[in-house]
């Protein structure tokens, strides 16, 4: 599927936590090397925009002291407002809680009161009665005309045994209610008590939100500056993928024209024994290379010779060029790719069996002498302390092919220089048992590809970070269009949406709706001041990483045919409607999906 770039390749970032934004290293065009005379022709393109892999740590040695200080108060807002978030979250229990005790109390002490003011009435017309009944005028003239204490102790009994039984009815109903307005008193102190709590987190909410919006309103600045240098480094890098598909071309060409018939990669692994008309290739220390091999034209020219397999592998390889990067599961192509799933699935189509893991290639491949690398070989690269991290198909002594996280997507790039090459394995030579590689020592963040792979944000929940660009703060230009209004996704993401979309026309008429796709961190931001209870915190959306969309047209509801096609086809091409987003979980939101990898 055609790929609508809104930018190529991208500057080397440090990264911050999972909000700093990075600061852009411009690169520096590097002059072709001649060729020397006699020498094996050269695949270099002659535009080199490609950096060393950063060995620098993250969150050390940043260019722009100033930059690096929104980068830290950046981190720290994101810090605040998830922690707010959790409390709010809390305080909306509580207040929850303290609000039903209040109600239950008020409602108690409403019936302890009508209970009060029924036995009253029922007291009322209970003494009325009394009175009718037994205080006749005979009775009450005792004590009204009594003249010794018998005569008026008579009397007065009348009036304490209805006294009695007055009180007798009443008690328990005062006691009642006397409990209830207590009991409510309390209850309605603890729901203010948790209101209060509740408005003051939420003004530090809003607080640490109007912080993150400055702060993103700076570092928006920085975002467009390097934007700008992504989109003017994408044209170099495009001539330099075009001018190396063109040499590849041009040698392959060269190859046929000669009539050579290239070998199989068994028959060039002993230099000693090579098919008729070829002649060994000299290493660097002079000795004859295995897995390779040279022939003489008759214009005495002499030509590089490489196994069949190994030149379908690069041939495969250069045909990757401009797809778009991959951080892990699913980059073995044909739509995007990771460093080592490049490697692989281009020697697969050579016919090379090679294992899935960059360490583990080099575990398996047979080393050559970095000097005597030839194309076809497989680099792989550290420095040592944060182990194999990255690998790269060679194409001759100064550049390598390569699935970079730095430059989003498969490239021509510099071979890296000094201890950043841990070594070069030789697929066509024979792979030996698996040997001990260098293993990552600093403790630090792992790094895969040329950048750092950002941790899970929390247990089971996989982080979305690539290629080194903090959350909701990457460059436009190296993110895809969809092919719908400004709607944008990673790459990869775009050209696995188009194909759904294209899937979904196909039962319902017409494309996927979308309401919402890439979202920057200002636009997090917003959305939070509006809804903090629905939106998530800023910096941790999968809408700030490109990897998600919101959509409608009869998707944004549960039980309706859109809905059902998505649950069923959505997944064969790597996108889903998260297990918290679908019904029962709490926050159901059928509209929102996200891309995993196909």
């Amino acid at each position: 599927m055609g790929r609508t770039r809104v930018g190529g390749a991208r500057v080397r970032f440090g990264v911050v936590g999972a909000v700093g934004l990075a600061v852009a290293f411009l690169w520096s065009p590097a002059v072709a090397q001649p060729a020397t005379p006699g020498d094996p022709p050269q695949i270099e393109a002659g535009v080199a925009p490609g950096a060393p892999v950063p060995d620098t740590r993250p969150g050390e040695a940043f260019a722009d002291p100033e930059v690096a200080a929104l980068q830290r108060t950046a981190t720290d807002v994101q810090r605040e407002l998830a922690d707010l978030a959790d409390q709010v979250h809390g305080a909306e229990r509580d207040l929850s809680a303290a609000a039903e005790k209040a109600d239950a109390a008020r409602a108690e002490r409403a019936e302890a009161d009508r209970v009060v003011a029924a036995q009253q009435a029922e007291v009322d017309d209970y003494s009325k009665g009394v009175f009718a009944a037994l205080a006749q005028p005979n009775q009450l003239q005792v004590l009204l005309t009594a003249t010794d204490p018998e005569q008026f102790l008579q009397g007065s009994d009348l009036i304490d045994r209805v006294r009695a039984d007055q009180d007798g009815r009443l008690t328990a109903a005062y006691a009642r209610q006397g409990a209830a307005e207590d009991a409510e008193a309390q209850a309605v102190g603890a729901e203010r008590s948790a209101a209060e709590r509740k408005s003051d987190l939420d003004r530090r909410t809003e607080d640490a939100s109007n912080r993150a919006a400055a702060v993103s309103s700076e570092l928006r600045g920085q975002v467009d500056r390097t934007n700008a240098a992504v989109t003017a480094q994408q044209q170099a890098q495009k001539e330099r993928n075009d001018r190396t598909a063109a040499n590849w071309k041009a040698y392959t060409d060269k190859v046929a024209a000669s009539g050579v018939r290239l070998p199989s990669a068994a028959a060039l692994r002993d230099p000693n024994a090579l098919p008729a008309g070829l002649s060994p290739l000299p290493g660097a220390d002079g000795a004859p290379q295995a897995g390779v091999a040279q022939v003489a034209l008759p214009s005495g020219e002499r030509l590089l010779v490489l196994p069949s397999e190994v030149v379908a592998a690069v041939t495969s390889a250069v045909g990757a060029l401009g797809k778009p990067y991959v951080p892990a599961g699913g980059g073995e192509g044909p739509t995007a790719y990771s460093c080592d799933g490049l490697v692989r699935s281009a020697f697969a189509a050579g016919g090379i069996a090679l294992p899935a893991a960059a360490g583990e290639q080099m575990a398996v491949l047979s080393p050559v002498a970095t000097a005597d690398a030839q194309p076809g070989d497989v680099v792989f690269l550290g420095p040592a302390r944060l182990g194999v991290q990255g690998v790269g198909v060679v194409l001759d002594g100064k550049t390598m092919l390569a699935a970079d996280a730095r430059l989003a997507g498969v490239v021509v790039s510099d071979l890296p220089a000094g201890d950043t090459v841990l070594g070069v394995g030789r697929p066509a030579l024979a792979q030996r048992p698996a040997q001990p590689v260098p293993q990552a020592t600093d403790g630090g963040l792992t790094w895969r590809c040329g950048s750092v792979r950002v941790p899970a944000r929390s247990q089971g929940e996989a982080a979305g970070a690539w290629g080194g660009y903090p959350n909701g703060l990457i460059p436009p230009a190296s993110l895809c269009l969809l092919g719908t209004g400004s709607h944008m996704l990673r790459c990869d993401a775009a050209q696995s949406y188009q194909a759904l979309s294209q899937a979904f026309a196909g039962s319902f008429g017409g494309p996927l709706c979308i309401t919402d796709s890439y979202r920057s961190f200002s636009a997090q931001v917003r959305l939070y001041q509006v809804k903090p209870a629905l939106a998530a915190v800023p910096g941790t959306s999968n809408h700030g990483w490109g990897l998600a969309v919101d959509l409608c047209g009869g998707i944004q509801s549960f039980g309706t045919a859109q809905y059902a096609w998505m649950a069923a086809n959505a997944p064969l091409f790597g996108w889903s409607n998260p297990p918290w987003a679908q019904p029962g979980r709490g926050r159901e939101e059928p509209w929102h999906w996200e891309y995993t990898g196909a």
